[in-house]
């Protein structure tokens, strides 16, 4: 999925440049009537000024609310989110169905990457690929990722080492909600229903 709107972008970048170099002119002293050859020579200077400022927005600045939207299409999800995970596996001792198991869920995420990580009491998960990306009715975003699950060393008798993949649906609003399913290597399944904690990010499950 792009994460800006390009056409808008393409304006936004042009503007701003524009915005600098003209401001590099009034700091230079340069007042109508201009010298065509010495704005020019501004122009390395206004490139560097600008480059900076679009170092900022990359690492800050795309965050803000006012930019999503008609700017910046992919939402900042990072922060823990809380909620419960349930399974369709089955406890061969008992042959039944397990109860739901609480998760923490951290989101790392810059302009151009995202990283999940997903803890339960016994294992952590983390993601090898992640990606916001819309449905075909180009409304809906989706978190998809694939993950490697490590459970705790002293459970692998019972619980390997293995890999898996989930998507969860990105709901805004009346809360900011993440919803959606996760399958693995091992041939299980089930939902995944969280709900956004916290911007800090949690150190561990308890």
């Amino acid at each position: 999925m792009e994460k800006v709107n390009h056409t808008v972008a393409l304006y936004a970048q042009f503007i701003t440049f524009l915005v600098i170099w003209f401001a590099s002119m009034i700091v230079s002293g340069l007042v109508a009537p201009m010298d065509f050859i010495s704005a020019l020579k501004l122009i390395p200077t206004a490139i560097s000024v600008y480059a900076f400022v679009a170092l900022i927005f990359t690492k800050w600045v795309w965050r803000w609310p006012i930019f999503q939207g008609w700017l910046i299409k992919v939402p900042d999800l990072r922060g823990t989110w809380r909620g419960e995970l349930k399974s369709d596996w089955i406890d061969p001792k008992t042959g039944q169905s397990i109860d739901p198991i609480p998760v923490v869920l951290l989101i790392r995420q810059s302009f151009s990457n995202i990283n999940i990580t997903l803890m339960t009491k016994e294992s952590t998960s983390y993601s090898t690929t992640a990606s916001i990306n819309a449905a075909v009715n180009g409304e809906d975003l989706y978190l998809t990722y694939n993950y490697t699950n490590r459970p705790k060393a002293s459970l692998w008798d019972r619980s390997a080492i293995h890999d898996g993949a989930a998507i969860l649906k990105i709901i805004k609003r009346p809360n900011r909600r993440l919803e959606g399913e996760y399958w693995t290597g091992r041939k299980t399944r089930g939902d995944l229903s969280l709900q956004f904690d916290s911007k800090v990010l949690a150190e561990s499950f308890s």
